[in-house]
């Protein structure tokens, strides 16, 4: 029952700014010691190892903290549920999301103000279908990298795979990019996001599809998924673009250059608004429920 409470906590009350206004996150205190690693290892030549050696070293110590904090006498229930509920990121992640819309509502310069706090790709030229389009993507993925996946490996390995699979996530985000000064650096924490996302995006793309009861969303995800240019954010993103009937992908600018990206489901609607990435925080829920009474299931 640790991960229903976790999770029920977690969906209550979100990421409280009068706490992390006072005291460092979690995730944010693994990206200050990641961008040190960064700082100081990343030069010289062996970039490759050294960046393996940071993510093995980090993955050891995340892995024993969390064994260590979950075995305290009396308090190791209590402290699992509490991590767990700061790690997931399900309310944060709602709130995010119709934070665009809500912007949207009132102008394009509003909607790209709010979705440029959840995306990587360039806002200042989006129009308001594509800041639509953008947060609808952004809830897919993170539906699997925030929600699902922290999930998956809390139950599989308890607080040690939460607390791995957060850092690697982490990394992942801040040196697992293709340019040329994170490609052999942050390769291992790429390659290794990779595999622990694998079947929590399969996962999340099949509880889509349970969840609005569409077969056709799992087919889109089987054919659609191995298409994108990341091996599992494919997956929620076509299931997610059937059931709202919405275009997803498709072009989109990354520092100034502009790529020519697929659509997923083209036959959807290629104006989405405010209504459909409402309709995506409502797919946000529906796979939390679903996930809610899997976890009291197994229990």
């Amino acid at each position: 029952m640790t991960l229903a409470l976790a999770m029920l906590l977690d969906a209550v009350l979100g990421e409280p700014r009068w706490l992390w206004d006072r005291w460092p996150h979690p995730a944010v205190l693994m990206g200050r010691v990641i961008g040190a690693c960064d700082r100081h290892l990343n030069k010289g030549a062996a970039r490759r190892l050294k960046g393996a050696l940071v993510v093995a070293g980090l993955v050891a110590v995340a892995g024993t903290l969390g064994l260590v904090v979950a075995a305290l006498p009396g308090v190791g229930p209590v402290a699992e549920v509490l991590i767990a509920a700061i790690l997931l990121a399900q309310r944060s992640l709602v709130d995010h999301v119709r934070a665009v819309a809500d912007g949207l509502r009132y102008g394009a310069g509003e909607g790209r103000r709010a979705v440029a706090r959840i995306v990587g790709r360039d806002t200042a030229a989006m129009q308001a279908p594509e800041v639509a389009r953008a947060a609808i993507e952004s809830a897919a993925e993170n539906l699997s990298d925030g929600v699902v996946a922290p999930a998956f490996w809390f139950l599989l390995l308890g607080l040690p795979g939460l607390l791995v699979y957060k850092l690697v996530n982490t990394a992942d985000s801040m040196i697992g990019h293709r340019t040329p000064r994170h490609e052999s650096f942050g390769w291992a924490a790429a390659r290794l996001d990779d595999l622990l996302n694998w079947v929590p995006a399969r996962l999340t793309a099949a509880l889509i599809a349970l969840t609005y009861l569409a077969p056709e969303a799992w087919r889109a995800a089987l054919q659609d998924g191995p298409k994108h240019r990341s091996p599992n954010a494919g997956w929620p993103e076509a299931a997610m673009a059937v059931v709202l009937d919405v275009a997803l992908s498709g072009p989109r600018s990354y520092h100034g250059e502009r790529r020519d990206f697929p659509f997923v489901h083209p036959e959807g609607r290629r104006d989405p608004g405010p209504a459909e990435i409402e309709a995506a925080c409502g797919a946000l829920w529906r796979v939390w429920g679903a996930l809610l009474v899997l976890a009291v299931f197994l229990s």
